[in-house]
């Protein structure tokens, strides 16, 4: 085991989503390099309560790259420098003794700063709230092969489940959009058989609910780069299709009625 050592942080300090924020400059003497990112942080706070200063607020929970809730920008990229990797997951060894590092919260207009580099994300919840569900059906569970699904169908249902909605797509994308997120969220419900009877009142619910909230598409292909879980710009596509489709078949339902 390795130690770094005279890190230098600079660290976005902010009260709240209405007031000026700032950089503060922290040097970390020593930390080891099996630390995790969070770890590291962990450590500076520990040191800022014993000289009674405000601990910097940060998001996080299973620090298993499962939650998604470690959203940080460093070295302004999503997540930290490796790719396929949550903020939580990256290690100090990935940097050197004497590095400057600068840690920042996901900068978007549909994520306002709660504290210093803890954002709201409750916008991604207002998409899903709009249409990702399915109908189910009461009673006991059914058998695990009662509907058949092709494997190629399967593997893309759990590539796109696979979304843990951290907004590393919206942060890294220059127009702020969410169509990486929204596209996985409903490509893994709408490629299934259980997820046919709202598909297209789903894509027309949830493109609707992000086009209000988020920025427009430009195919930067930067939201795919920076996801943790690699998720595909298909996902995309498969959502433009759906979208486009629902136009005239929600329409034709609405008629029948």
């Amino acid at each position: 085991m390795k130690h770094l050592t005279n890190l230098k942080l600079k660290v976005w300090r902010q009260d709240g989503p209405d007031t000026v924020g700032k950089f503060e400059t922290h040097v970390v003497e020593s930390v080891s390099d099996e630390a995790s990112f969070l770890e590291m942080l962990d450590q500076l706070n520990e040191k800022l309560i014993g000289e009674n200063k405000d601990a910097i607020v940060f998001d996080h929970d299973c620090r298993e790259g499962i939650c998604g809730t470690c959203s940080l920008m460093i070295n302004g990229r999503a997540h930290g420098p490796q790719r396929a990797t949550t903020t939580c997951q990256l290690h100090m060894r990935t940097f050197s003794s004497g590095d400057e590092i600068v840690i920042e919260p996901w900068r978007a207009a549909a994520f306002p700063i709660i504290k210093d580099l803890m954002v709201d994300r409750a916008s991604f919840d207002r998409i899903i709230e709009s249409g990702g569900f399915i109908t189910s059906p009461t009673g006991g569970a059914p058998d695990a092969n009662l509907i058949p699904v092709p494997k190629p169908v399967s593997d893309a249902a759990m590539d796109s489940a696979a979304c843990i909605g951290c907004g590393a797509c919206v942060a890294a994308c220059p127009n702020g959009a969410a169509n990486l997120f929204t596209g996985a969220k409903i490509a893994h419900l709408s490629v299934l058989p259980q997820g046919q009877a709202e598909r297209f009142k789903r894509a027309e619910a949830m493109v609707n609910s992000m086009d209000d909230q988020f920025g427009s598409c430009t195919n930067h292909g930067e939201c795919s780069a920076a996801c943790p879980k690699e998720i595909s710009l298909d996902v995309i596509a498969l959502m433009n299709s759906d979208f486009r489709k629902s136009k005239s078949k929600n329409r034709k339902q609405l008629s029948r009625g």
